[in-house]
């Protein structure tokens, strides 16, 4: 298997990535089904303690820090489920993993044009 290259400030969902978050991952899967989104809801802490999180982890997902939750082996199409909830546009998301503001990124990466 060829050596992976680092990209800066970038985290790799490699496998390594991939054990590191299966706790977040499942959780964050398990969303899928109504009557956990709604115990989500209810008491989220409650509802991260169900499936193990490290306390990393568990911070990253009750601040939605979406960088820190892939950084901590969140696989994006699983913690797009967390924002479903909320819900979050997925520009937001994409403006936190790229460390810019929400107005910054929809103007800078995706050409929105600014009025006035």
């Amino acid at each position: 298997m060829p050596e992976h290259r680092a990209i800066p400030d970038t985290p790799l969902f490699d496998r390594d990535g991939s054990i590191l978050g299966y706790e977040l991952n499942k959780m964050a899967m398990a969303l899928s089904q109504a009557a956990n989104r709604d115990a989500f809801r209810a008491d989220e802490e409650a509802y991260l303690d169900r499936f193990g999180l490290s306390a990393a982890q568990k911070r990253a997902v009750l601040a939605r820090d979406w960088h820190e939750m892939v950084r901590l082996g969140g696989n994006l199409f699983f913690i797009l489920k967390i924002a479903a909830v909320d819900p979050t546009p997925i520009t937001q998301i994409g403006a936190a993993q790229a460390g810019m503001s929400h107005d910054d990124f929809l103007y800078e990466r995706l050409g929105k044009q600014r009025n006035g």
